[in-house]
């Protein structure tokens, strides 16, 4: 093949506007979710084993009381990109999020990558945050003495006689049931898992607030002021739950308005939260007393509330299941994407005839999510997540600058200021925590895109949509 023609290949872009009457009946999602289901999905994909469990991990061996200044630095970089998800959320209301704004503004290899990289990091994303789910659920049992043989209490290595995580395993095909149910039922279940959750926040810092002892803030960077970015990189993991929300743009009744609210809504929620509910846990107790893997629990137990500890155990559960429906949602949208596409196999982007929802990946995700959260240690799964949703975030900072560039006058609902300063403050902080990831990290990474650019060529390049001749014509006028 010629490289003028493979380069056009790669090049080729996804056309901004697509009429949806031209998808195959089978192939197109149902419209359910309004604006504050939207933002109850993005609250649900962002609060949960970042207060819940990260939070603590991270005060109790990585900053100390700054977390909380290692939160807004996350925030500052996550809100940076956010912004750039807004005005193409108000653009492109298509499934795929990233995926699909590479796609239209990059070309069809950046799409692809992006695309590639995503699958891996959302279902690794809901292997680690069911692995915490379990971990919370393993407490509450203890707490009613219930003694469960240890083969099923972990993956083998993490603790005596563990073998699998069996809780880990029912977690994601449960969540995996309830996509299946339909995009309707998703909505509502997210809209009262997400209210309790955030209760239950609001919770503990109405009550935690009364037991600050001043002094646990001293010394307020036992670890050194640089840890703080090293705290951010941690903690990014647990503030970007939106990007997963807007994979769900052609399900919403106005996704070109819905979208772009319920990205900043959710994130701002978020945030807010996050800053008061940190302030508290590092207040209640000494750093180096606050438990890595159930701070608030543990912090409530030393006030003497055990009380509030176990309904904290109880709430953290209903709260990170959330997140696992929230990145679940986001894998199976951007794998149905790619697939309806053309550039993976397109029997998986089939819909069920009366739930428009794409079943077949749904299983084949909560299946694969299950497998990994079930044998993995939870540290070698985590590995799998940043750097992934890093490069999605550069990817999207890019797209934006070039699309305001290339296309100045198409109508765009939301239109992020100071372009292009945000955008590349959202790139500069991605690279800054991408570069502070271990190299191992690097050489996970580095083989998934090896294994994706393989696919590509093999496969990707000559089934796409865009490699008919209407198509090609189209993608060059778009």
């Amino acid at each position: 093949m010629a490289l003028a023609e493979l380069r056009t290949q790669m090049l080729r872009r996804k056309p901004l506007r697509e009429v949806e009457e031209d998808t195959p009946a089978d192939e197109r999602l149902a419209r359910h979710l309004g604006l504050w289901q939207l933002t109850a999905i993005g609250v649900g994909g962002i609060i949960g084993a970042g207060i819940f469990t990260l939070a603590g991990s991270v005060a109790h061996s990585v900053t100390g009381p700054s977390v909380l200044i290692s939160f807004l630095i996350a925030g500052v970089a996550s809100a940076a990109a956010a912004l750039c998800y807004a005005e193409f959320a108000g653009m492109v209301p298509k499934a795929g999020s990233a995926y699909t704004y590479g796609y239209v503004s990059l070309g069809e290899l950046a799409g692809w990558f992006i695309g590639w990289d995503l699958l891996l990091e959302y279902i690794a994303v809901a292997a680690v945050v069911a692995i915490g789910v379990s971990g919370y659920f393993r407490f509450l049992l203890e707490q009613v003495n219930i003694d469960l043989p240890n083969w099923m209490m972990g993956a083998s290595g993490t603790g005596d006689g563990h073998v699998v995580d069996v809780f880990a395993i029912l977690f994601c095909l449960g969540t995996a049931f309830v996509l299946s149910r339909g995009i309707r039922s998703v909505g509502r279940f997210e809209t009262v898992t997400v209210a309790i959750k955030v209760a239950l926040v609001v919770l503990i810092i109405v009550l935690g607030v009364f037991h600050i002892d001043s002094s646990n803030y001293t010394p307020y960077f036992p670890f050194g002021a640089g840890a703080v970015w090293t705290g951010a990189a941690t903690v990014f993991f647990a503030v970007f739950g939106y990007d997963a929300m807007s994979t769900a743009a052609e399900e919403s009744v106005d996704g070109k308005k819905h979208l772009p609210k319920a990205i900043l809504y959710s994130l701002a929620i978020a945030m807010v939260l996050y800053v008061l509910a940190t302030l508290v846990l590092t207040g209640m107790q000494k750093y180096t007393e606050i438990s890595p893997t159930s701070g608030f629990s543990t912090a409530f137990e030393s006030v003497g509330m055990p009380g509030i500890a176990n309904i904290i155990a109880v709430g953290a559960i209903v709260g990170i299941v959330t997140v696992v429906l929230t990145f679940m949602l986001g894998v199976t949208r951007v794998w149905f994407a790619m697939s309806r596409d053309g550039l993976l196999p397109e029997w998986f982007a089939k819909t069920h005839p009366t739930r428009k929802v794409p079943t077949r990946v749904t299983w084949i995700v909560g299946i694969g999510s299950a497998a990994m959260a079930g044998l993995l240690d939870i540290s070698v799964v985590a590995e799998l997540t940043n750097i992934g949703i890093l490069m999605a975030f550069i990817v999207v900072s890019v797209a934006v600058i070039v699309l305001r560039r290339t296309r100045p006058d198409e109508p765009r609902e939301f239109k992020l200021p100071f372009m292009p300063v945000i955008p590349l403050i959202g790139i500069g902080f991605s690279i800054y925590l991408i570069w502070s990831l271990p190299w191992e990290t690097w050489v996970r990474f580095a083989a998934w895109l090896v294994a994706g650019l393989i696919v590509y060529f093999l496969y990707s390049r000559t089934h796409s949509k865009l490699e008919s001749p209407t198509a090609a014509g189209l993608s060059k006028s778009s």
